[in-house]
């Protein structure tokens, strides 16, 4: 096992290299540099240009350097120091703008995870094993319908629902009073109160098909001959179930932290926009739209990074639940 993981921390080293190549070069994007964009923001908005100024930005990335030099400041200043750049956009380091967005973020995706796998576990049990009841055709149905309907669209029908029938405004994370006010209690209670639209929201069609697929595998391995034999020994149907079939058609779920992170982060770009959420797919969208390039390559590469480290935490899981996974290179 500890040469598994091994083999799978040596890979993340040229992956996250390959990562961050392609975060600088979406930076190198737009005609100019740092320094230009933010002399003809400056230009279009009537103020002056510090010259003084300009050669300090120029010197801290290294923009009259090669592109090669450009990249060594530019990552050596995010591993060692933490420093991701400048927004001119929003005028402030970029890092503070993502520790206000980022953990946000990442609660509501692991919310999303784990509402997806509580739901979807029972409900594609049930499926399996009452193959053809009524609650199989319902089951299979509320997924069809999970898959069909558009996250926005969703979103609007809860946001009416939530207040026309509970009067109750759940647009946001927060209400007003809470939205600058410091942890507490009350403020945690307030998130939880506006967290379930989106969590619902962005795990309608996770949920929908990890439903199929848990049903569809599991259906597989009970018609297997070893779960036949192990029927022909005496065994319960409860031990069979959980002992042999389920083990290898739970798959599913442990392999969904790796790439769940990117469909989650691309949802909920469009999910944030509708239901107004302090997280970071507004921020990204509005970084590409006005080439606010130091936070757009920021955030691009710590969902990158996040997936990498949640592809290897998958790895690992499946490891343990299947042998063959981690003998499969011998």
């Amino acid at each position: 096992m500890l040469g598994f993981v091994a083999r799978r921390l040596g890979l993340m080293v040229p992956t996250l290299f390959a990562i961050s190549l392609v975060s600088f070069a979406i930076i190198q994007l737009p005609p100019g540099d740092y320094a230009t964009t933010l002399v003809s923001q400056l230009e279009d908005s009537g103020q002056t240009v510090d010259t003084a100024q300009l050669e300090a930005i120029r010197e801290r990335y290294g923009l009259d350097q090669p592109i090669v030099v450009q990249y060594w400041t530019w990552i050596s200043n995010i591993v060692l120091h933490g420093d991701f750049g400048q927004s001119f956009q929003w005028n402030q380091p970029v890092a503070d703008l993502l520790s206000s967005r980022l953990p946000l973020t990442i609660v509501l995706t692991l919310s999303t995870v784990l509402f997806t796998w509580i739901v979807a576990f029972p409900i594609g049990l049930y499926s399996a094993v009452r193959q053809y009841s009524w609650g199989d055709y319902v089951a299979t149905t509320v997924g069809f319908l999970g898959l069909a309907i558009p996250n926005f669209l969703l979103a609007l029908g809860l946001m009416y629902i939530a207040l026309t029938v509970f009067d109750a405004d759940v647009g946001g994370l927060f209400s007003a009073e809470y939205e600058e006010a410091p942890w507490s209690l009350a403020r945690f209670a307030d998130l939880l109160g506006h967290l379930w639209i989106p969590v619902i929201v962005l795990g309608t069609a996770g949920t929908a098909g990890l439903i199929r697929i848990l049903r569809a595998n599991l259906l597989d391995e009970l018609h297997k001959p070893y779960v036949v034999a192990a029927r022909s020994r005496g065994l319960s149907e409860t031990r069979i179930l959980f002992k042999y079939p389920l083990r290898v058609a739970v798959s599913p779920f442990l392999s969904t932290i790796g790439w769940v992170l990117p469909l989650l982060v691309s949802g909920e770009i469009v999910v944030s926009q509708v239901l107004s959420l302090p997280t970071t797919g507004p921020l990204l969208l509005r970084a590409l739209r006005s080439q606010d390039m130091y936070l757009a390559g920021a955030i691009i590469l710590l969902v990158s990074v996040l997936t990498v480290v949640g592809t290897l935490l998958s790895d690992i899981l499946l490891a343990r639940m299947d042998p063959r996974v981690r003998l499969g290179i011998r």
